[in-house]
């Protein structure tokens, strides 16, 4: 759903109710300025946070790190999975 700034805080409890639902998309002037959600809805994305992998920009890792995982090696139990590379 989505609403203007000034419906949402003319009808604040109205939307409260329908954020159970689905979460509110709020905007002012067309443009998206946030959005309402469910406490439940919050805490999944709390969670998804969380538990969400972190990418590391190459240019940002220091030398040292960039070597140790340069001079990183597989288990050998897990050897199977550079054949899986090679096709």
């Amino acid at each position: 759903m989505r609403v203007s700034a000034t419906d949402f805080a003319r009808n604040f409890s109205r939307y409260q109710d329908e954020a159970r639902e689905e979460p509110i998309e709020v905007t002012s002037h067309e443009r998206t300025t946030g959005y309402f959600v469910s406490p439940r809805d919050f805490s999944e994305l709390l969670e998804l946070r969380a538990k969400s992998r972190r990418a590391l920009i190459i240019g940002q890792l220091s030398k040292d790190t960039l070597a140790a995982i340069s001079d990183s090696e597989m288990s050998p139990t897990h050897a199977h999975l550079n054949a899986l590379m090679d096709k």
